[in-house]
């Protein structure tokens, strides 16, 4: 069910006082700025939008990157998703031709120049939040090989780091499995670099020409860090370099990849639920329960609004893989159920010891949702366009061709 206050949604006060309790966990839908000069030219695009294009998300289908102008690619940002971005643009075609990328995609990616991509960073290599898992995958592409790092940025003795930074700082410093007689084309990382402006191009017609960053430096020595400090490391924070020198890489394709920030679902005054819009998230103790000041004692600590909580990034924020919100999600079902157990109220005081009528949830909205055009797709509906995107998909030789509108998928139901 969509929770929202707009047409086709059903407002959160209509659904709450059909529900004993309201979870949260619908992540985080926005792309976080880095609010330089020029981010609005022509050839700056999303990592976020790049992906949900190429992966066939409705949203994206009209984003259509122009991925022609240029032999090199800037990446801002060097996480998984910044890594997802550098794998499809290094990857060959005829490996994208066997996946599930979209026919359009396709079809674009196969007008492609790019030649080099430079992925880039603030802090260092034990810094970065990518995982093995991306950087092999990137360091064994045919065709593609990593220009590598300097040695010295990272410790003389890999065997004193932690396992997990210990395997990554391996498959770095080894480098790709291409070698460089055999390239097609190239990759590199760039640490301690930090983007100060988006520069126009020399048409002047509102086209991006390079980016600029400024060099940066760790506020503390590193070298009084321990090297099996796993946290302390990964913690260490950068400033710009005094006497460091900006740099200009010149490209008319660049990507921001520096994370995604949750938004408040419009209705939540209207329920009791408060949102920390700079930070993105719906306070709560974490352990998923929502906290609002004016519930609290006196209104001089934040009380538990009864019957909310929240999970995921909009509990905690946009950080971790998938097994690490899962454990989230697990923490936050746990402490429902134990607060039912426990008799803690929930929505309009309703405890489990009240001899009151069930809440009689959807049932009791259905008749709401249909009246504002809202259709449910049940896991049997979700079936046949599952099997109608594979169908589609055997014909071109590949797993599948996703839909690209929700008004086709609707069709194919009813088809």
């Amino acid at each position: 069910m969509t929770l929202g206050n707009s047409a086709g949604q059903l407002p959160l006060s209509v659904v709450a006082p059909h529900y004993d309790a309201l979870l949260f966990a619908y992540g985080a839908s926005k792309d976080r700025k880095l609010g330089i000069p020029g981010e609005g030219l022509s050839g700056v695009y999303s990592a976020r939008d790049f992906v949900g294009w190429y992966n066939g998300l409705p949203e994206h289908n009209g984003l259509s990157p122009r991925l022609d102008t240029s032999e090199e690619a800037i990446i801002i940002g060097q996480g998984n998703v910044a890594l997802d971005v550098a794998r499809t643009l290094l990857s060959p075609l005829e490996r994208l031709k066997g996946t599930d990328i979209t026919e359009n995609a396709l079809e674009i990616l196969s007008k492609s120049t790019i030649k080099r991509v430079r992925v880039v960073g603030r802090r260092g290599p034990l810094q970065a939040p990518y995982t093995i898992k991306e950087v092999r995958e990137l360091m064994h592409l045919p065709g593609v090989v990593f220009n590598g790092i300097q040695r010295d940025i990272l410790p003389a003795d890999l065997k004193k780091l932690p396992r997990p930074l210990k395997r990554i700082a391996e498959v770095v410093v080894k480098g790709s499995t291409t070698g460089r007689d055999e390239a097609q084309k190239e990759w590199e990382f760039q640490y301690m670099r930090s983007p100060v402006a988006f520069e126009n191009g020399s048409s002047k017609d509102g086209s991006l020409g390079g980016v600029t960053f400024d060099e940066m430096e760790f506020t503390s020595d590193s070298s009084s860090v321990p090297l099996d400090d796993l946290n302390a490391l990964r913690e260490m924070r950068v400033r710009r370099k005094a006497d460091g020198q900006p740099k200009t890489f010149d490209t008319q394709l660049a990507f921001r990849s520096v994370g995604y920030q949750s938004e408040a679902i419009e209705g939540f005054g209207d329920i009791g639920v408060p949102f920390d819009s700079k930070m993105g998230i719906i306070p709560n103790d974490l352990y998923g329960r929502v906290i609002a000041p004016d519930v609290g004692p006196g209104g001089l600590t934040a009380g538990h609004v009864n019957g909310m909580y929240a999970a995921g990034w909009v509990k905690r924020g946009p950080t971790g893989v998938i097994a690490s919100t899962m454990d989230d999600a697990f923490t936050t079902a746990d402490v429902v159920a134990r607060d039912w157990h426990d008799g803690v109220p929930f929505i309009g005081s309703h405890t489990a010891d009240m001899d009151v009528a069930p809440r009689r949830g959807w049932e009791a909205l259905k008749d709401e949702a249909t009246k504002r055009g809202i259709r449910r797709v049940s896991w049997d509906e979700w079936q046949v366009i599952d099997a109608e995107e594979k169908r589609r998909g055997k014909e071109m030789g590949k797993e599948r061709e996703k839909c690209k509108s929700v008004a086709e998928m609707l069709k194919i139901l009813d088809g």
